[in-house]
C-alpha cells in the first residue's frame, strides 16, 4: 500500500512541475515584490484645513508610466504622468472628517532621488515642493514620488481617519509610517500596514475603551499558554472562595508589568520578548509540578502573583503593537485592555471550574485526578520551554548598559516593595479573619505515612 501511495505521490509531483512549467499554476515571483515597500507621510491639523504629505517608493507605482530616457526619469516631461499619479493616488489614499471623505481642494507632486533626506520633518517636506527639479537625475525605481494635499475641514476637534490602499495588494508587506500633527497637541506616529483598513487618528475614549476590552478578551481567550496557566493555577481547588485570592494576586501582578511597560519601564531589547515567552512556559511547568508533588495552596496567591509578573510582559508585548491606534487616550485605552484581560479570565475560570468538577470524579477524584491533568499540561508546557529556550538562545543578548541597569533595579525595588505589601495585608487578614481558607475548600494532599 505504502509503495502504491509513494508511486501516486510521485507522478502527482511530476504533473505539479509540468504544470508550473507551462504557467498553468501561477508562481510568486520574488523579484515581483517591491525592493522598497515602506512610505512616510505627516498628517497636519490646522484651523480651517488639513495637510496631508506621503513619499511613497516608486517601486510601489508601477502602474503609473513615467516617462524614461535611457536608465533614467524624463522628469521635464514628466507632467501627465504626475497628473496620472496624483488623481490614482487620491483614489488610493483617502482622509475623513467624521463619515465624510474629504476632497483634495489642492493636490502637488514630484520625483524625488533617494538621496533626499527633506521628509524627516513636515516642514522640510513641504518645503521640498518649491525647490527646482530640472538638474536632478533620477534611476529608474531608484527614487520617491512625493505628494501633498491639502483638504477643506470644519473643525480641527472632529475625529479624522486616514485609509491606505496604496500597494494593498501586497498586503502586510507594505507600511505607511504616518506621523500625525493635531493642532495645539503633541504629535504622534502610527505604523500602518496594507491590511490596517481605516483607522481613526483620535478615537473617542468610549470607542478606544470598548476596542481595547474586546482585544483584551481575544488575546486571554486565544492566548493557550495563559489559559494552560490559569488551568493549573485551579485545578488543586474545589471552592470558588479559595481562588479569589490566587486570581486577585494573578491579576494584580500582570497589570503592574503592563502598565509599567505600557510606559516605557521594560527592556527594549530583542532578547527580552523571547525571554519572557520562555518564562511563562516554566510558569506553567513549574505550577503543573507543584500540582503533582503537593502544593501550599494556602501560599498559592504569592506564586500566582509573580508569575502574574511575568505573564503581564507577554500582555504588554501585544498591547504594545496596538496601543498606537488608542490616540491620545493612552490611559483609557490600557484600562480598557486590563479590563478585557479580566473579563476573558472571568470567562476561562467559568468555564474551567465545571468542566473540571465532571472530571475529577470518580477515579480521576483526589490526587490521581490533580497529576493526570497537571502531567498533561506538564509535557505540553515543556515542549514550548524548550523551543522558546532555542530562540533566546539564537538571540544576540547585548552588553549591559546604565538605562539597562537602571531599568533593572527600578523594577527589582518595585518587586521588592509589592512583595512585602503583600505579605503584610495577608498578615493582617488572616489576623482579622482567622480560618478563612478551609482545607475543603482544596483536594487534600498526600500524606507520608498514611496506613490503610
Amino acid at each position: 500500500m505504502f509503495v502504491r501511495f509513494g508511486r501516486r505521490a510521485n507522478v502527482l509531483s511530476v504533473w505539479i512541475l509540468i504544470c508550473m512549467f507551462f504557467g498553468l499554476i501561477p508562481v510568486a515571483n520574488a523579484h515581483d515584490l517591491p525592493l522598497d515597500r515602506t512610505m512616510n507621510a505627516f498628517i497636519k491639523i490646522e484651523a480651517h484645513q488639513a495637510d496631508l504629505v506621503i513619499r511613497i517608493p516608486l517601486d510601489l507605482l508601477h502602474e503609473v508610466s513615467f516617462p524614461v530616457v535611457g536608465d533614467h526619469y524624463d522628469i521635464g516631461n514628466s507632467g501627465d504622468a504626475t497628473h496620472t499619479a496624483l488623481q490614482a493616488i487620491a483614489s488610493h489614499l483617502s482622509l475623513w472628517e467624521g463619515h465624510t471623505r474629504l476632497v483634495p481642494l489642492s493636490a502637488k507632486g514630484k520625483l524625488s532621488p533617494l538621496s533626499d533626506r527633506s521628509f524627516q520633518s513636515f516642514d522640510t517636506a513641504i518645503s521640498n515642493f518649491d525647490r527646482s527639479d530640472s538638474e536632478t537625475s533620477i534611476g529608474f525605481d531608484l527614487g520617491y514620488f512625493d505628494v501633498h494635499f491639502v483638504y477643506p475641514i470644519t473643525s480641527p476637534n472632529s475625529v479624522f481617519s486616514v485609509e491606505n490602499k496604496i500597494g494593498s495588494n501586497y498586503g502586510d508587506y507594505t507600511r505607511l509610517a504616518l506621523r500625525i500633527l493635531p493642532l495645539d497637541e503633541k504629535g504622534r506616529t502610527m505604523m500602518l500596514n496594507g491590511s490596517s483598513g481605516l483607522v481613526k487618528l483620535d478615537p473617542p475614549w468610549y470607542e478606544a475603551a470598548l476596542g481595547f476590552v474586546a482585544l483584551g478578551i481575544q488575546h486571554i481567550l486565544t492566548g493557550f499558554d495563559h489559559l494552560l496557566f490559569l488551568l493549573c493555577l485551579v485545578i488543586p481547588f474545589r471552592r470558588i472562595r479559595s481562588l479569589i485570592p490566587v486570581v486577585t494576586a494573578f491579576t494584580v501582578g500582570h497589570s503592574v508589568t503592563l502598565i509599567g511597560t505600557a510606559f516605557g519601564l521594560a527592556p527594549d531589547a530583542k532578547w527580552f520578548p523571547p525571554f519572557i515567552e520562555m518564562a511563562i512556559a516554566v510558569s506553567i511547568v513549574y505550577m503543573a509540578v507543584e500540582n503533582i508533588i503537593g502544593p501550599n495552596l494556602q501560599r498559592r496567591w504569592i506564586i500566582a502573583g509573580l508569575f502574574g509578573l511575568v505573564h503581564g510582559f507577554g500582555f504588554a508585548d501585544v498591547l504594545g503593537e496596538q496601543l498606537q491606534f488608542a490616540g491620545s487616550n493612552l490611559l483609557t485605552a490600557l484600562f480598557g485592555f486590563n479590563l478585557g484581560i479580566e473579563i476573558g479570565q472571568l470567562i476561562a475560570l467559568s468555564i474551567f471550574i465545571p468542566c473540571l468538577a465532571l472530571v475529577l470524579r470518580g477515579r480521576m477524584q483526589g490526587r490521581m485526578g490533580v497529576s493526570i491533568l497537571s502531567a498533561a499540561v506538564a509535557l505540553i508546557a515543556w515542549q514550548w520551554m524548550v523551543d522558546r529556550a532555542q530562540t533566546l538562545w539564537q538571540t544576540p543578548w547585548p552588553l549591559p548598559t546604565t538605562a539597562g541597569i537602571l531599568i533593572a533595579a527600578q523594577w527589582i525595588i518595585a518587586l521588592v516593595a509589592i512583595f512585602g505589601t503583600a505579605t503584610l495585608f495577608a498578615r493582617w487578614y488572616e489576623r482579622k479573619w482567622p480560618g478563612h481558607f478551609r482545607s475543603g475548600d482544596t483536594i487534600p494532599t498526600p500524606v507520608a505515612n498514611e496506613s490503610g
